[in-house]
């Protein structure tokens, strides 16, 4: 590998499922993506798939100027930012789709730019499924300088970008948006547990449901795989439990009350309890099969 920096390349570091999604819709642009991921099944799949693994997390660094993180946490971000930040090139952008604490990726920003390393937090609303086939949409917080400078990677993922401000604000409001998509899975989920206790046909229920104003977006997906017990992950129950704890957590910080998460995050726990945390999060619905 050279240690030419290629602007037709873009590192990856993280490629579990929604990672993986995003390095197919990088390749289809046209990009060269070079991942690391530290699970060798990972690596794996992402060299099946036409990615270029390395070996070593730096060589990401050394490899591309735009660098996509695609991590479970602020964490795991923060860990990965201190072992590639000697390789990091002047003018490099990173790139951060995780769904992380506003609050320390500001603070990560700051830091980074001291280096003049620009930091944009593309927060993906849509799972790895809906990620895949172009239709996720991205919420970014930063400059308008560093988002054209990343635009070009961004738009291979999707043609919706919103720009909602600052460092830290795409973060913010995915977390907007996943209280009520949580929330929205959460309430169908009881429908069906409900219509089934009525001893109605769940494929008419379904139907009907989508039918009228009850309908919202979740249904289209999760419907049918909470009818037929399919879940097969798109996104992890367990991360999204882990988003619902981060929506209070930001919640008390704006000493505010969020009534209807805290039941949410009850039942996701639950479920998680039972061993199913790495099931698809519509298996939320087997908190009422308890």
């Amino acid at each position: 590998m050279s240690a030419e920096k290629d602007s037709g390349t873009v590192g990856l570091i993280g490629i579990g499922l929604l990672g993986t999604a995003l390095a197919e819709r990088l390749m289809e642009a046209g990009f060269s993506v070079w991942g690391y991921d530290r699970a060798a099944a990972a690596m794996h799949r992402f060299s099946e798939i036409g990615g270029q693994p390395v070996l070593r997390i730096r060589d990401v660094a050394i490899a591309a100027s735009r660098i996509v993180l695609c991590l479970p946490d602020s964490d795991c971000v923060e860990e990965v930012v201190v072992r590639i930040i000697p390789a990091l090139k002047a003018g490099t952008v990173l790139i951060d789709t995780t769904t992380g604490e506003p609050g320390r990726t500001r603070t990560l920003a700051d830091r980074l730019a001291t280096a003049d390393i620009a930091l944009l937090d593309a927060s993906v609303l849509g799972s790895s499924e809906v990620t895949r086939s172009g239709d996720a949409t991205l919420l970014v917080g930063g400059t308008p300088q560093d988002l054209n400078r990343s635009r070009p990677v961004l738009e291979a993922v999707s043609s919706k970008i919103h720009h909602v401000g600052p460092v830290g604000s795409g973060q913010e409001m995915k977390l907007v948006a996943n209280l009520v998509l949580g929330l929205n899975r959460a309430a169908l989920a009881e429908g069906l547990h409900f219509a089934k206790t009525l001893e109605l046909n769940l494929n008419v229920v379904l139907e009907v449901l989508q039918s009228g104003a009850a309908w919202s977006r979740v249904m289209d997906v999760k419907g049918r795989k909470m009818i037929d017990e399919d879940f097969a992950p798109q996104a992890r129950l367990s991360q999204h439990l882990k988003d619902v704890r981060l929506i209070l957590q930001q919640a008390a910080t704006a000493e505010t009350s969020l009534p209807l998460s805290e039941v949410h995050r009850r039942l996701l726990e639950q479920v998680a309890a039972a061993g199913d945390g790495d099931l698809d999060n519509s298996a939320v619905i087997r908190a009422w099969n308890a």
